[in-house]
């Protein structure tokens, strides 16, 4: 019953602390949370540890806890890590995938781009976590997926306010992956996964300075749960 609720309160503070409702730099107030909760302190510091542990929350010793900040320098480096991973996840579905599975990954693609008119922001970004992970866990390695799941929770902020400019350039560029996967052409599949992913220093500045005016200024909620008008 303890870990039960342990988990149940890591995931309600897990989706606050991802989505900026808990705003960047802001201490946590463990009083107020635990009323809100309806939780007692030795399960809430648990949680609140695990999310230290994951880089969601940080802890200053004398202080207690914070939301982590929305820092362009630390952004860049998660987007040069998630690069690198998903270059590697690629390459290895390349070499390691069955044919089934890579079909089977291109059917469930199409499907998903069908239709996206009507779909919020953080639906169609929900679906392209999906198709990565895919490719991820088409290459046979459990660690590099967990990795990019990690990398994932600490962006996906960033990717909400980046999807809402490029949904149809994402939809080109991941047919183009499924396409290079299907002919098993490596180094092409490679190419393109590095070019989806990579962000210079001025977008990712961009990109914070419009999520941190959706936090302060309209509520995070503007950012995931804008809906498309057009696919």
């Amino acid at each position: 019953m303890a870990e039960g609720r342990v988990e149940a309160l890591y995931a309600a503070i897990k989706e606050r602390a991802v989505t900026f409702r808990i705003r960047p730099g802001e201490r946590i107030n463990e009083g107020a949370l635990a009323q809100e909760l309806e939780a007692s302190r030795t399960p809430l510091r648990e949680a609140l540890n695990r999310l230290v542990a994951e880089r969601l929350v940080d802890f200053h010793p004398g202080q207690g806890f914070f939301c982590r900040a929305l820092e362009p320098n630390a952004i860049h480096d998660l987007y040069e890590l998630r690069e690198a991973l998903e270059v590697l996840s690629i390459r290895l579905a390349c070499r390691r995938a069955e044919d089934a599975t890579l079909r089977q990954l291109a059917d469930s693609l199409y499907a998903q781009d069908t239709g996206l008119a009507g779909r919020t922001v953080g639906e169609v970004t929900e679906a392209d976590e999906s198709f990565h992970l895919a490719i991820a866990r088409a290459g046979e390695n459990a660690e590099l997926v967990r990795q990019i799941e990690a990398v994932n929770d600490r962006i996906r902020f960033i990717r909400w306010v980046d999807m809402g400019h490029r949904v149809a350039a994402t939809k080109a560029e991941h047919r183009d992956m499924a396409q290079a996967l299907l002919a098993r052409a490596e180094d092409r599949a490679a190419a393109i996964m590095q070019a989806h992913i990579a962000k210079r220093m001025d977008q990712i500045v961009a990109a914070v300075k419009e999520g941190y005016s959706a936090i302060y200024v309209d509520g995070p909620q503007t950012v995931f749960g804008r809906v498309l008008e057009a696919d």
